[in-house]
């Protein structure tokens, strides 16, 4: 609530809900290697990577 963002969860008994989050977190380690902290990093970067998963 701090960080004004959405946070989504899976639907409980929908394993098809989880690929697409599986999918998702494997290509922000591209951009955000696990561990990273990601306080320190800009909204303008944040939105950057965002737009391009999105497009």
């Amino acid at each position: 609530m701090a960080a004004k963002i959405d946070v989504l969860f899976c639907d409980p008994q929908s394993p098809w809900q989880r690929g697409s989050n599986e999918n998702t977190n494997r290509l922000l380690r591209q951009y955000f290697p696990k561990g990273t902290d990601i306080s320190g990093i800009s909204k303008a970067k944040l939105s950057a990577v965002a737009r391009q998963l999105n497009e």
